[in-house]
């Protein structure tokens, strides 16, 4: 049975170029191959009816594998490994390396014997009204389990569950089968196909940590304030859980606290609660218009966010209220998948199911949306963040299905953000399933971890790992939201330098007053805006398959490009917090061992698609500059360059190609006091002069500019004027200080 050229099941096993997968492939498992492509499909057939079916594919072989999980309901992290039995019930990607020996005869030597490794990529998709998800079994098969969360809705058969492909580029490989899916599934975009939202380019705070429930417009006012005042103005507001009118019918004044009734709340009014109306002492405010209008017109806000939920807030919406009666909500009470209460439980959807939500009629929910998104535009309000999203899988039951839902509700809200902000202005959250991912056709924005949370000291480096693992997937998707942090927290410096190579927005929790101005400014240009990375930041392809925050061995590269160069973040994430579910990590203190210090290396060729950038004339030297020591030198681009980082310490090192101009060798850092120097750097030209050359470098921003020189410059100018450089001879560091504002200008550099 041939599926592609390269792929095939033969007497019971699955082979992927010539390599066996698979052993005991069941008789009732099927593979196709999807058009115009060497990928194919995985289906299985039963015998009996059901909306829930778990199906072997066989013995899965000992490779190294990646996987992405749910661990929880709402939130991704990843595992790896060797065997099936360590692959975890709602696996979402499972990327397996797969190695090939062979030899090499040169003449009478003995034989060579080379390594070549390939990488197999499955992803569990959609197929009409079913949504798939893998899961290892202790015997080492690995299982399908197909569901379409309603118990009239029922199969026999599955054709099209699991995705499956091959290749030697691991990035490669995720965007060209994410991009196969596209055109087949015809059910979302990839990014490159989505019109991504302009507040991604501008620094932001968020008002949930800062204020938590509590938020209201003199705390906005006073925190904009301190922003400005240190030089650092948010240009970008997301207004978060706090400002809506609710109600809860489980918390009676008097009546003891029950635990977990808080996410019992329900929506009442469409409109802004009573910390948002009347006058406010010096805000010259009555409503959320006026207020939106004020902060945007003092403080040079271009961008107000608020909060919902998708289904209006946690409880969804309150059928006794006058207001939300004309959307005909209907207590519900959530049934939870086996895959989610099979890993680890939360407390919110815990309670939701205990105390039910009020669920919008599916035929009045596009009403609901442009009912609430029109009035938050007439009040100046630019776009969203829509939050416990995955909450929609558990109420599938008499409405055809968890995937019949989730794309009629993600179609709506689409369709109101479009009408009502003008733009894709969404920042999807707490929407970790394949449901979502695969039935989204606009929505470009998405948070791609748990929490940043501020009172957790285990918590810091599962975050780091969690949002770049996780961005392997949801980059190809979406741009990955690596969430807020604050800058004054203990941690600041090691989530600061990650979110500068996350390719997404650079945002804070910050309370009012409690800033590290000095660390902001690595992030935030002075007119707010940052210096933002082409791609979604990932781990270098030898972190694929390593446990950074928990074998004690590893720290964690993430990489990223800009126009001219790339860069990459080495981040020690051992000793310091444990992955949930990882077997043996209750034996780990890991929030009281003492730190530990991770000897590494990092290379020119850990940056993927180094060469695409660097052009047919590169030398295949690179000049990297290393943030924190400050320290430039110049590498051929197989050379290492050994780090040595403590427990949440990190380094970032700027990788820029080098080129001979005239035989003077050259290449662009940019913006040194900044952490992704290079995203500073437009566009580079070299043009011949009667005595030697000028290299032109379009440049934005303010501060010291660096480059590699392999010879001092006869002058530089500034946007034509000529201007004082300082140049080591020993490193041939160039330093050229850009003054003034952030605009874009142009650097010469004369020889």
């Amino acid at each position: 049975m041939m599926a592609a050229a390269s792929t095939c099941i033969q007497d019971g096993s699955l082979l992927v170029n010539g390599k066996t997968l698979l052993t005991g492939v069941p008789f009732n498992v099927k593979v196709s191959p999807v058009e115009s492509s060497a990928a194919f499909f995985f289906g299985a057939t039963s015998s009996i009816p059901s909306s829930r079916h778990v199906f072997s594919l066989g013995v899965l072989q000992e490779f190294q594998f990646l996987c992405l999980f749910r661990y929880k309901i709402w939130w991704m992290i990843p595992r790896v490994g060797k065997l099936a039995c360590e692959i975890p019930m709602e696996t979402q990607m499972l990327l397996l390396e797969v190695k090939e020996k062979s030899a090499l005869c040169d003449g009478d030597s003995l034989p060579l014997s080379t390594e070549k490794t390939f990488y197999v990529l499955l992803l569990p998709v959609l197929e009409g009204s079913f949504r798939a998800t893998l899961q290892g079994e202790r015997s080492n098969e690995l299982q399908i389990c197909v569901e379409s969360g309603d118990a009239n809705v029922q199969t026999t058969n599955v054709s099209e569950v699991v995705f499956m492909n091959s290749g030697d580029n691991p990035f490669k490989l995720i965007k060209d089968s994410i991009k196969i899916l596209e055109n087949h599934m015809g059910t979302f975009k990839h990014i490159d196909n989505k019109k991504v939202p302009g507040h991604l380019d501008w620094f932001g705070w968020c008002t949930w940590d800062a204020f938590y429930t509590d938020v209201n417009p003199q705390g906005i006012k006073e925190g904009l304030e301190r922003f400005m005042e240190g030089g650092c103005p948010p240009r970008f507001l997301i207004i978060d859980d706090g400002w809506q009118e609710t109600y809860n019918d489980f918390q009676k004044e008097g009546e003891p606290f029950v635990e977990g009734s808080q996410f019992a709340s329900r929506l009442t009014d469409i409109k802004e609660n009573g910390k948002f109306r009347g006058l406010k002492q010096d805000i010259p405010c009555c409503d959320l218009q006026e207020f939106t209008n004020f902060i945007k017109e003092s403080y040079g806000l271009k961008f107000v966010y608020v909060w919902h939920a998708l289904l209006g807030y946690w409880g969804g919406l309150h059928p006794s209220s006058e207001t939300m009666r004309k959307y005909n909500p209907k207590i519900e009470y959530p049934i939870q998948s086996p895959g989610n209460t099979g890993n680890l439980r939360d407390i919110a959807m815990d309670s939701l199911e205990k105390f039910g939500v009020g669920v919008i009629n599916p035929q009045r929910i596009f009403d609901f949306y442009n009912d609430l998104h029109s009035y938050l535009a007439s009040c100046g309000v630019d776009g969203v963040k829509v939050d416990v999203q995955t909450l929609l899988e558990t109420l599938g039951f008499g409405h055809g299905g968890r995937v019949a839902l989730t794309g009629r509700y993600q179609e709506a809200l689409e369709e109101s953000i479009a009408r009502n902000f003008g733009a894709d202005n969404l920042i999807c959250c707490m929407n970790h399933n394949s449901d979502s991912f695969y039935s989204s056709k606009r929505s470009a924005v998405a948070r791609a971890s748990e929490d940043f949370m501020p009172r957790d000291p285990t918590c810091q480096t599962l975050h780091i790992a969690s949002v770049a693992f996780n961005s392997l997937l949801m980059g190809e998707i979406v741009v990955p939201d690596w969430d807020m942090f604050q800058s004054k927290h203990i941690t600041a410096k090691f989530h600061g330098a990650a979110r500068a190579l996350s390719g997404s927005t650079v945002y804070v929790s910050d309370e009012p007053g409690h800033h590290d101005f000095e660390l902001l400014k690595k992030l935030v240009l002075p007119d707010g805006s940052i210096l933002r990375a082409r791609c979604s930041g990932r781990p270098t392809r030898d972190c694929l398959f390593i446990d950074p925050v928990m074998d004690g061995k590893n720290f964690l590269k993430i990489w990223n490009l800009n126009k001219l160069s790339g860069v990459i973040g080495a981040f020690n994430c051992q000793g310091a917090g444990n992955w949930p579910l990882k077997e043996g990590s209750e034996n780990i203190l890991a929030s009281t061992s003492k730190p530990l210090t991770i000897t590494g290396h990092i290379s020119p060729l850990d940056i993927d698609y180094i060469g695409d950038i660097a052009g047919d004339d590169w030398t295949g030297d690179c000049a990297i500059y290393a943030f924190n020591s400050g320290s430039l030198s110049r590498l051929p681009k197989e050379g290492k360059i050994q780090v040595s980082l403590s427990t949440l310490e990190c380094e970032v090192f700027t990788i820029s190609p080098v080129k001979v101009y005239n035989s003077h060798h050259f290449a662009p850092i940019g913006l040194i006091d900044m952490y992704n120097s290079g995203g500073a750097i437009e566009g580079l030209l070299c043009s011949q002069l009667p005595s030697g050359c000028k290299i032109q470098i379009k440049t934005r921003g303010c501060g010291r500019f660096g480059a590699y020189s392999s010879s001092k410059p006869s002058y530089c100018t500034v946007k034509g004027e000529e201007t004082k450089f300082n140049y080591n001879t020993e490193d041939g560091l160039l330093i050229i200080h850009l003054e003034g504002d952030c605009d874009a200008r142009e650097i010469d550099v004369v020889y």
